[in-house]
């Protein structure tokens, strides 16, 4: 959108980023490779400071899931009662986070699929072979979201307004939980995981656990979930894991698996449900 709306007059795209990597977007903008092709892209403004943003239509939340509340604190001097936020996070729980924060706005729902990683400050490597976004709201969608929709689609990105935004937000979580959670467990790529009938066997157990949660809480997902999660899981490149096992591997003090396995956990007890792989996996992650 940065790269699309570059000097319209129209449509100002604004970054609100820290250290390095906003200093890095300043000097040159935020440059994005993607096999032998890259790009930059220049927002109209880039900062840490909310206030020097100023009020926004629409506010897309990218962050990992354990900096949702702080961000949203952050991000005050950003709202007003006609902001409309999305947040874009690996867990299924963001909305309801965010609307106990700010009642009076109005809160989407969304996911993307994208393969992508910080490669240094500045840069974003865009490895995979999916990228596709959903956004929307559960009933019919307003003026305001359809307005959104037309400007992903003007920057070229394949995106898509949904009135049943909670049935594909939980398809992706039934493909990212499971997916985050054995790459961590095994500390080995997808390829590896696919390539082995025992450690497949455990992601497939994963994936029926989860799906146990959806269904429980009546959210409506495919018959045939199971099988498009594992043709998903196949089509990836070989290398390709999860940010919440490239967390845990580089020692940050911080990762996913409480949004992404706990979660899991954590429902299945409130619900009387058995996710005995889940408990297996999440106690091995909490002593890693």
């Amino acid at each position: 959108m940065a790269k699309q709306f570059h000097k319209n007059a129209e449509v100002e795209i604004c970054f609100l980023a820290r250290g390095k990597h906003l200093q890095a977007i300043k000097d040159k903008g935020l440059k994005i490779l993607k096999g032998t092709s890259e790009f930059n892209a220049i927002p109209y403004l880039a900062s840490d400071d909310p206030k020097e943003l100023g009020i926004a239509n629409y506010i897309l939340i990218c962050t990992k899931t354990y900096d949702l509340n702080s961000i949203i604190e952050q991000l005050k001097p950003c709202i007003d009662e006609h902001t409309i936020i999305l947040p874009l996070l690996n867990g299924v729980d963001g909305f309801e986070k965010i609307k106990k924060l700010l009642p009076h706005n109005t809160i989407l729902n969304g996911c993307v699929y994208i393969v992508s990683r910080l490669k240094e400050a500045g840069v974003i490597e865009n490895s995979g072979n999916i990228e596709t976004l959903y956004f929307g709201i559960d009933g019919s969608p307003g003026k305001e979201l359809q307005t959104l929709e037309t400007l992903f689609k003007q920057a070229g990105i394949e995106a898509t307004l949904s009135p049943n935004i909670s049935s594909i937000v939980w398809e992706k979580f039934i493909f990212i939980s499971p997916t985050a959670t054995a790459t961590s467990y095994f500390n080995t790529c997808i390829g590896e995981i696919v390539a082995d009938e025992k450690k497949l066997t455990v992601f497939t157990h994963l994936v029926e656990e989860v799906k146990q949660i959806a269904l429980k809480k009546k959210i409506a997902i495919s018959p045939d979930i199971s099988e498009k999660t594992l043709a998903k899981l196949k089509k990836l490149p070989f290398d390709t894991t999860s940010s919440m096992h490239s967390d845990i591997k580089n020692n940050k003090t911080q990762t996913e698996v409480e949004a992404l396995t706990a979660y899991v956990v954590d429902e299945a007890k409130r619900y009387g449900i058995a996710v005995p792989t889940y408990e297996m996996a999440y106690k091995a992650l909490k002593r890693k």
